[in-house]
């Protein structure tokens, strides 16, 4: 029994090797090549837009930023806000006590009362004066006083009237409102504190409030005296931050210097980037993005395709085959293909680091870009 059983398995053993030797060598190959096929993805070639970028790192500003702070000097009475609240045009903002500015202008205006009724009998005492002089009824001494006595009265009336303007002003002044709509970035006194801007009485950077309009991002950033030749006002910029993640947000160049910093060799350029949302926020980096060249149609694979800058390889026949070829427009993203590659070839993109030529592959994913 146990004999008849050796000889089965003695026989089906024989039957398998015989089944594998008369395999064809092709397919011994091809199931070689299947498992030690290096596994890759790939770019399908395609004609595309191209465009040369610059890209420097940048430092984001409110593009419009004021000091809130009286002309006069005075004690804060109120203060309307807090910081990070958003204002209007116009909005009141905070205002000093404006008790003796009111107790100046009440006196102002009781003496500007009396000095046109002053005025009024000035100029009626001329009028009669004058009649009298023409008939020959009084001298030329007696008219003169009375004409001298009008003019110092309408000197007064004038003087007394620029007391009440003066008046009105510092009351106006003491009351602070916003210059245009933004938003309140710094409180820098509060109610109850003395402002003395003239005489130096507060830090002139700080005032009572600082406001700043970051609807529109001022980004500073410096080039090179290569690139500042390829910078124009006008010219359409992108910027990334790395707190936003896939977002891009446009605007356009405003600023380029015409003369290099002395010590840094480079060029200062500024730009205004739209932010309606107020996504951006000031006091941040970013990374500024500038298409100085671009090309339709044209066909592009992604960088690290690119071998030793001058071969990809491409897919034929499930094996790496090598292609030289000619670059033209770079950026971070693409590579211009001039010559050695046609739209639809599959470029290999991953896994094609020290995969020689002639290597099998096993494709096992597109990259869509």
């Amino acid at each position: 029994m146990f004999s008849r059983i050796k000889a089965q398995y003695a026989v089906y053993g024989i039957m398998f090797l015989l089944l594998v030797s008369c395999q064809k060598p092709a397919q011994k190959a091809a199931a070689t090549d299947e498992f030690s096929a290096a596994p890759v993805k790939v770019y399908k070639v395609q004609k595309q837009k191209v465009s040369e970028k610059l890209v420097y790192t940048a430092t984001l500003e409110a593009w419009k930023r004021q000091t809130i702070t009286p002309d006069i000097s005075g004690k804060i009475a109120r203060i309307y806000v807090n910081e990070g609240e958003r204002v209007k045009k116009g909005q009141l903002l905070a205002e000093l006590d404006t008790q003796s500015i009111r107790l100046q202008l009440a006196q102002a205006e009781a003496a500007l009362a009396m000095a046109r009724a002053n005025f009024e009998d000035a100029s009626r005492n001329l009028e009669r004066m004058e009649r009298l002089y023409q008939e020959k009824a009084v001298s030329e001494q007696q008219y003169e006083k009375v004409r001298l006595a009008y003019e110092a009265a309408r000197a007064q009336k004038d003087q007394a009237e620029a007391a009440v303007n003066l008046a009105r002003h510092a009351l106006d002044v003491s009351i602070m409102r916003a210059p245009f709509d933004g938003v309140i970035a710094a409180k820098n006194l509060e109610e109850g504190d003395v402002i003395n801007p003239m005489m130096g009485g507060f830090s002139a950077s700080s005032g009572v409030l600082t406001l700043v309009d970051y609807s529109k991002i001022k980004v500073r950033f410096e080039v090179s005296p290569a690139d500042a030749l390829r910078l124009a006002r006008g010219q359409k910029v992108y910027l990334e931050n790395p707190s936003l993640p896939g977002q891009q947000f446009e605007g356009q160049v405003t600023t380029v210097n015409t003369s290099a910093d002395p010590q840094t060799k480079k060029f200062r350029a500024e730009a205004l980037i739209n932010n309606q949302d107020l996504v951006l926020k000031p006091g941040l980096f970013g990374r500024i993005i500038l298409e100085v060249s671009t090309r339709e149609n044209s066909l592009a694979v992604p960088q690290k395709a690119i071998l030793e800058n001058s071969y990809v390889l491409v897919v034929e026949g499930n094996k790496a085959v090598r292609r030289n070829v000619t670059t033209g427009l770079k950026n971070t993203d693409l590579v211009e293909i001039t010559s050695g590659l046609n739209e639809g070839d599959l470029v290999i993109v991953e896994g094609n680091f020290g995969l020689a030529e002639g290597s099998p592959v096993k494709v096992e994913g597109e990259v869509v870009r």
